[in-house]
């Protein structure tokens, strides 16, 4: 009746009149259903936030929309991203990956120093990834001069055991100068520095609390959390490996790097353009 009334106008009676006669509120016939309007936000939402390479929570997409002249309030605007279930990247809880123990520890040797060639320094860490119910301790050896990942591995507890397992798969593509590490007793521990020396590696460990000393790593962590984790979001163990694996093979073979004059890393790792 509604439409009928908008969709017809009678030559003598005003909308006023038209609903005095039928007993209805005059508002009503304005009445647009909100839900194309939803659904539309939805959609707009859903574009910003790809646009963002999801990375916009909800306070910057509330205000993209209302850029765009959309007055919506930022409280639909989470409602609408928690029923899409996507969600931008937030500073997560800091665990401390690091188990402590006294072991020896060993001067940081890349103050000033200048790398030129593959093989010269690698370099390591352990970054937690939070699943469901559970975390996962994800180890990357680095190739500082190319940036190519040697090794990786996966693992569900910080004992020293994986890191040493990892370090020996490494050592099987090459042999570096300098290995830098951090001073988490895992890296600390004997049996992961007893590896380095009879392969007659010089030992280098970050300053206590100098997270930009293995900046490399770092940046590397959050290539790997943006690139894989938020953009996959793998819910399982068995999705997390096999979201990890692509990922090294992806960053190493085609990721394309400004630093490395927009090569590959096995491209410059390997002194050959692919």
């Amino acid at each position: 009746m509604r439409q009928q009334m908008l969709e017809f106008h009678h030559p003598q009676l005003s909308i006023r009149q038209q609903t005095a006669i039928l007993y209805l509120c005059r508002a009503s016939v304005y009445y647009r259903p909100l839900l194309s309007q939803t659904s539309e936000i939805a959609n707009l939402i859903k574009d910003i936030y790809l646009g963002s390479d999801c990375r916009y929570g909800y306070r910057k997409i509330t205000a993209a929309l209302k850029h765009q002249g959309y007055e919506v309030n930022h409280k639909k605007v989470l409602r609408l991203m928690q029923e899409l279930e996507i969600q931008g990247l937030h500073p997560q809880k800091y665990k401390n990956t690091s188990l402590k123990d006294n072991h020896e520890l060993y001067p940081y040797l890349l103050e000033g120093l200048l790398i030129t060639k593959p093989n010269q320094v690698w370099a390591t860490d352990i970054t937690y990834i939070a699943l469901k119910n559970r975390f996962m301790y994800f180890i990357a050896i680095l190739d500082l001069y190319s940036r190519y990942i040697v090794a990786h591995e996966l693992s569900a507890t910080l004992e020293k055991g994986f890191c040493v397992e990892t370090l020996e798969i490494a050592l099987t593509t090459g042999i570096p100068m300098i290995f830098n590490t951090d001073q988490g007793s895992q890296f600390t521990s004997t049996d992961f520095t007893k590896v380095l020396r009879q392969h007659n590696i010089q030992i280098s460990m970050d300053h206590k609390g100098r997270c930009f000393d293995n900046i490399f790593v770092e940046r590397l962590w959050r290539t790997v959390k943006q690139e894989a984790i938020y953009y996959y979001r793998p819910e399982t163990v068995k999705d997390l490996d096999v979201c990890l694996k692509k990922f090294v093979v992806w960053y190493n073979t085609q990721r394309l790097h400004q630093s490395l004059n927009y090569l590959t890393p096995l491209a410059v790792y390997t002194r050959k353009i692919l």
